[in-house]
């Protein structure tokens, strides 16, 4: 394999969905490749086309994929990782700079970028006001990749900080009761009446917006492609007659 055969890399974020959201700069890395590697879901968002090789694989092979494309990118194709929203939260871009770290050396000397896109989190942000516009963190779920106990001390910590903390990879069918584990231990720390938006599909046709309290939250649906937003004490509601409110975090903290 030689590095200077001309080959490249490119992470693309593929944003939450809407062709609308994807970036000029990624849309024209993707109109170059010539091979095309992903999760199935990601992989279907791109139209097949002469001369594009589509490698689409499962959820939980990351560093794997990305070892792939760095061979290929090494054998002097043209490549493009994709992930849904930024590859740079919670997907490609860390699995490809891991396989980078551990991998053959002359991966070092390869043309990798990232093509930054709209994380789950900034999309639903969007959609309801602002209830990122203070301090805020973002946190996983998922422990496929770190203890549960990491996770909770971690949740712990941001809630006793009064962050707004945006979770990602909420609930699967392999993991349905973590997300009402993690509403249990807000109800701990945070009052009842704190706002929790549910954003689901943003951008996409099953889009569906919930905002509720902490109270009720745990019975609120949510899945995989469900975005929840736990709001902080300067997160407000501005009520809207027939419509979800405007939710925002003020950007003010008072001393304490």
């Amino acid at each position: 394999m030689n590095p200077g055969a001309g080959g490249t890399l490119t992470v693309i974020g593929l944003g939450p969905g809407d062709e609308s959201l994807l970036t000029e700069s990624a849309r024209q890395a993707l109109d170059a490749a010539e091979d095309l590697i992903g999760y199935h879901p990601y992989v279907a968002r791109i139209p097949e086309r002469p001369g594009l090789t589509r490698h689409a694989s499962d959820n939980r092979v990351e560093v794997d994929r990305a070892r792939h494309a760095l061979e290929l990118a090494a054998a002097g194709r043209r490549v493009a990782v994709v992930s849904g929203g930024d590859p740079g939260v919670f997907a490609m871009a860390a699995a490809v700079f891991e396989a980078v770290e551990h991998g053959a050396p002359g991966w070092r000397d390869l043309a990798i970028t990232v093509e930054p896109g709209i994380t789950a989190m900034l999309a639903a942000a969007a959609r309801l006001g602002a209830p990122l516009g203070g301090d805020f963190c973002a946190l996983s779920l998922s422990d496929n990749l770190k203890p549960w106990p990491v996770v909770t001390a971690r949740l712990e910590a941001v809630l006793r900080a009064d962050l707004v903390v945006a979770l990602y990879n909420p609930i699967s069918t392999a993991r349905p009761w973590q997300l009402g584990a993690a509403l249990e231990i807000a109800a701990g720390i945070r009052a009842p009446g704190t706002p929790v938006m549910f954003a689901r599909a943003i951008s996409r046709p099953d889009e569906a917006i919930r905002v509720t309290t902490l109270a009720e939250a745990p019975t609120a649906p949510a899945d995989m492609a469900t975005m929840v937003i736990l709001g902080a004490s300067t997160t407000r509601l501005i009520p809207r007659t027939g419509r979800p409110p405007f939710v925002y975090t003020a950007r003010k903290v008072e001393a304490a």
